[in-house]
C-alpha cells in the first residue's frame, strides 16, 4: 500500500511563490513515475509536472513551463513542486500522484 500526503498550499498574491511537498510512504521502489496534477471545481485533473524515467527532461504543462519546477529527495521519499510567478489561473487543488495512488490534495489560491 502507498500513501501520499501533500502540504504547502495556501493563499498567495499574484507574482508570489509557493512550494508544495508530497511525502510518500509504503512500498515504493522508485519516485520516477511521480507527478503533480491540479483540479479546478467542475473540471478534470490536469497534469502539471511529472518526472520521466527514460532520461528525457521532466514534463511540464505548457501553462507552467518556466515557472514551476518539480524535484525530489529519494532518501526522504519526498517530491516537491516549486511554483514561482503564480497567476490567478493557477488556483486549484494540487494532487500528488504515483501510478494509481493519489493524495488528498492541497489547495492553492492565487489572488489578483
Amino acid at each position: 500500500q502507498v500513501q501520499l500526503v501533500e502540504s504547502g498550499g495556501g493563499l498567495v498574491q499574484a507574482g508570489g511563490s509557493l512550494r508544495l511537498s508530497c511525502a510518500a510512504s509504503g512500498i515504493i521502489f522508485t519516485l520516477n513515475r511521480m507527478g503533480w496534477y491540479r483540479q479546478v471545481d467542475g473540471k478534470g485533473r490536469e497534469l502539471v509536472a511529472r518526472f520521466t524515467n527514460d532520461g528525457t527532461p521532466n514534463y511540464y504543462a505548457d501553462s507552467v513551463k518556466g515557472r514551476f519546477t518539480i524535484s525530489r529527495d529519494n532518501a526522504k521519499k519526498m517530491i516537491y513542486l516549486q511554483m514561482n510567478s503564480l497567476k490567478p489561473e493557477d488556483t486549484a487543488v494540487y494532487y500528488c500522484n504515483l501510478r494509481q495512488y493519489w493524495g488528498r490534495g492541497t489547495q492553492v489560491t492565487v489572488s489578483s
